[in-house]
């Protein structure tokens, strides 16, 4: 059965608040990318793999969503789904949960490319790191897409409550 890979729970820490009495935006991508350690651990390409010298995943693009509020102290599970990847590149999403009440608080769609740390240029990953990936991506095969995966950033184009857009206006 497909499962997404469930991370190891952390919870909102003071220095986190901002002065909206909520988690800062910042620390979402925080608890996201130490949530992916774990990810990476696990296929072999985490930090005792970057300490080979062998070769490191580079974030190149990431799309983060806000849902719901989560404050001081709050548990959060992340969980993460590999939806693609090829030789070089890993698409990956995250969802980000209030743990006690099982309220989906962010997501965070991500796409990772693997360096070689020696030349620092993309490079494919080694057969074995294949094998595990594609491993993965057949695990996960059978979960649903997140309907958040490919979220286009826009203001609604009703035109009806603003007269019409920005463009129109400096015309």
């Amino acid at each position: 059965m497909s499962h997404p890979i469930v991370c190891p729970q952390r919870r909102v820490e003071p220095a986190w608040i901002d002065y909206n009495g909520h988690m800062n935006m910042a620390y979402y991508n925080l608890v996201f990318d130490q949530a992916l350690d774990h990810v990476f651990d696990g296929l072999g390409i985490g930090a005792d793999y970057v300490r080979t010298g062998a070769g490191s995943c580079f974030t190149v693009e990431i799309h983060v969503t806000y849902i719901e509020e989560v404050k001081l102290d709050d548990p959060l599970r992340v969980t993460f789904q590999l939806l693609d990847w090829d030789e070089k590149r890993l698409h990956l999403f995250a969802q980000m949960y209030h743990a006690t009440q099982n309220t989906l608080a962010a997501t965070s769609e991500q796409m990772s490319l693997h360096v070689d740390m020696r030349t620092r240029k993309a490079a494919p990953f080694s057969a074995e790191i294949q094998s595990r990936i594609g491993a993965l991506m057949r695990d996960q095969a059978g979960l649903p897409r997140p309907r958040q995966v490919g979220h286009l950033m826009q203001i609604p184009p009703d035109r009806s409550k603003r007269g019409g857009t920005a463009r129109n206006a400096t015309q």
